[in-house]
């Protein structure tokens, strides 16, 4: 089973950038497809964005499109979640999950197996 860490998360200002990543141990992380979610105090978890190596699938929400880019180290051991202009509304704890490649990306939380522990990100207005 793999185990993933999230990292990367801070307090930045508004229009600021933060890069989170999402390191595997246990399997490289080409087996599977990667989602990152967000959970704000109070709001249910949402998508952000999801790749799938296989076949090269990434997917964004709408709401961090042209903003957020996800990408992959060459070993695929790490999936990172560069995050620019960042907004106060993208103020949340950030999640790394995957499901395996034969399933393609998803924005639905509960379709994901193995999360990690999370990390904060906080933008201040």
């Amino acid at each position: 089973q793999v185990q993933l860490v999230e990292s990367g998360g801070g307090l930045v200002q508004t229009g600021g950038s933060l890069r989170l990543s999402c390191a595997a141990s246990g399997r490289s992380l080409s087996s599977y497809t990667t989602g990152w979610f967000r959970q704000a105090p109070g709001a249910e978890r949402e998508f952000v964005g999801a790749i799938r190596w296989r076949g090269d699938s990434i997917a964004y929400a709408d709401s961090v499109k042209g903003r957020f880019t996800i990408s992959g180290d060459n070993a695929k051991t790490t999936v990172y979640l560069q995050m620019n202009t960042l907004k106060p509304e993208d103020t949340a704890v950030y999640y790394c999950a995957v499901r395996p490649n034969y399933f393609s990306t998803s924005y639905r939380p509960e379709q994901y197996n193995c999360w990690g522990q999370g990390t904060q990100v906080t933008v201040s207005s």
